[in-house]
């Protein structure tokens, strides 16, 4: 069930008024029914995955606050991280690891017949995986006391506006709330409404307009050369960044309207001026979770510089194989762990920029992250060499280079200009929440009557008329 189906235009409007309607005391048993209910309409059998999941770290937990033994500990955690990682690398990599294992014997001359599992891949499983790791290794810390009801724990897990695609949610922020009474807030349901708005504008209106050039170019790159292949580059950026923030903001807006928050998952990311600061904007609840739980534990900075930036390496590389299970994933994290580490040599932590000179350091980091996508969408790592070595062909004749790369992408002029105006009101937007250091979407709210209602009545005018009618398109990261 899609959040951009007519599916989930009856489903949210039903949970939402049976929610509020009944006593506090029914809403758990509401939420955990709707969201097994909302993953089950993906796939009825993958609901076995996630319930297998839950009670491995519901139990595991349980025990790990009972034992005082830190051996007994160290072993119910390592028992408990091998059957959930275990699930996700059967789904998600047992063919990449056998295939990479049946090349590498090929390089000795020892020829293996290729073993794999013909399996779909459950949707979410990377997402509620990941929560509860976190929520078992807390426990195991101390940092956190273990959930006694199982209702509550198996709500925390499923819970559907964040369940598939994020934002991956820790125990000290979404299970309290998930238990605490929450009485209807007019002005926090309104800015729900207003956040899955702008989340629509984006999946809708900018997202899939451009998705159809991005997929019609990768579908055969080698058919494209020049700038049909900058432009293709640029989209896709452009596609992700709406596709997926898009995503965790109609999340945080359904869950607003219910009087949960979830955590903001973007905050401007093509607006950092540097590697690094885009890693702190950009999908935040998974670079927080790699920083807690794999960069910190590995060592962190609290070591020599060259174990510091084999740390950073071995993090982003695991990072990007958390994407996808490819070598160009994992290429995708080791050149933006490979930046972080130049970042380190060249550039000063303490040194803040301001005008002109940050300007400029913007713009090369959103073309280095540009770049790197490549990586990310191309379907070979011999396609991502395609794209850099033939993007720039005949670029020395400007016009000819620019009106080729049109035709050959068969996009319309009216069509270049309307996504070219909603991408302007995207970046305007983005822009301003990072020069103001705070979400536009709360100035806006905070205006006049008369203003924020005129860019209200705008923006969901845009949606309603921009947005391609059809069928509902899945979210990018629905595939991780």
């Amino acid at each position: 069930m899609l959040f951009n189906s007519w599916q989930y235009a009856l489903f949210f409007p039903i949970v939402f008024v049976l929610y509020w309607g009944l006593p506090h005391k029914f809403r758990t048993a509401i939420l955990l029914i709707a969201s097994y209910w909302f993953y089950m309409s993906w796939n009825v059998k993958y609901v076995v995955l996630i319930l297998f999941t839950t009670l491995a770290s519901y139990f595991a937990a349980l025990l790990l606050d009972r034992t005082d033994s830190q051996r007994m500990k160290r072993l119910i955690l390592s028992i408990t991280l091998i059957a959930c990682l275990g699930v996700l690398f059967v789904f998600k990599y047992f063919n990449f690891f056998a295939g990479a294992f049946v090349d590498f014997m090929n390089m000795f001359a020892l020829h293996l017949h290729p073993m794999t599992l013909k399996l779909l891949l459950p949707v979410g499983i990377s997402f509620y995986t990941f929560q509860t790791l976190s929520y078992v290794i807390d426990v195991y810390r101390g940092s956190v006391k273990p959930e006694q009801n199982f209702f509550v724990y198996a709500l925390f897990v499923s819970y559907f506006p964040q369940l598939v695609a994020g934002p991956i949610e820790r125990t000290n922020n979404l299970l309290p709330q998930i238990k605490a009474v929450h009485e209807f807030n007019y002005e926090q349901a309104t800015y729900g409404v207003k956040l899955m708005t702008w989340g629509f504008f984006k999946k809708l209106c900018i997202a899939d307009v451009v998705a159809v050039y991005v997929d019609r170019v990768f579908a055969d790159v080698y058919s494209y050369e020049g700038f049909a292949l900058v432009l293709a580059v640029f989209f896709f950026t452009v596609q992700i960044y709406c596709d997926f923030s898009g995503y965790s903001d109609i999340a945080r807006g359904c869950s607003k309207m219910l009087g949960i928050d979830l955590m903001e998952n973007f905050r401007s990311p093509y607006f950092s001026a540097s590697i690094r600061e885009f890693w702190s904007r950009w999908h935040i609840s998974l670079s927080t979770w790699f920083r807690d739980y794999v960069y910190i534990p590995l060592g962190g900075n609290r070591c020599g510089k060259f174990r510091h930036n084999m740390n950073l390496m071995i993090t982003f590389m695991i990072s990007g194989l958390w994407h996808g299970a490819d070598w160009t994933f994992v290429l995708w994290g080791a050149v933006h762990g490979l930046a972080q580490i130049v970042e380190n040599m060249f550039v000063s932590r303490k040194q803040e920029v301001h005008g002109v000179m940050r300007g400029v350091r913007v713009c090369l980091t959103f073309l280095f992250v540009m770049m790197a996508w490549v990586f990310f969408r191309a379907g070979s790592l011999s396609e991502a060499i395609y794209v850099f070595s033939n993007m720039f062909n005949g670029i020395a004749r400007h016009i000819y280079y620019l009106r080729i790369g049109f035709n050959t992408m068969r996009i319309e002029r009216v069509a270049f200009i309307s996504v070219s105006i909603l991408i302007f009101i995207l970046f305007a937007h983005d822009c301003f929440s990072a020069l103001a250091k705070h979400n536009a979407m709360e100035k806006i709210s905070r205006s006049r009557l008369t203003v924020r209602w005129l860019i209200y009545l705008a923006l969901g005018l845009i949606v309603l008329f921009l947005s391609p009618k059809g069928v509902a398109t899945e979210f990018v990261y629905f595939q991780f």
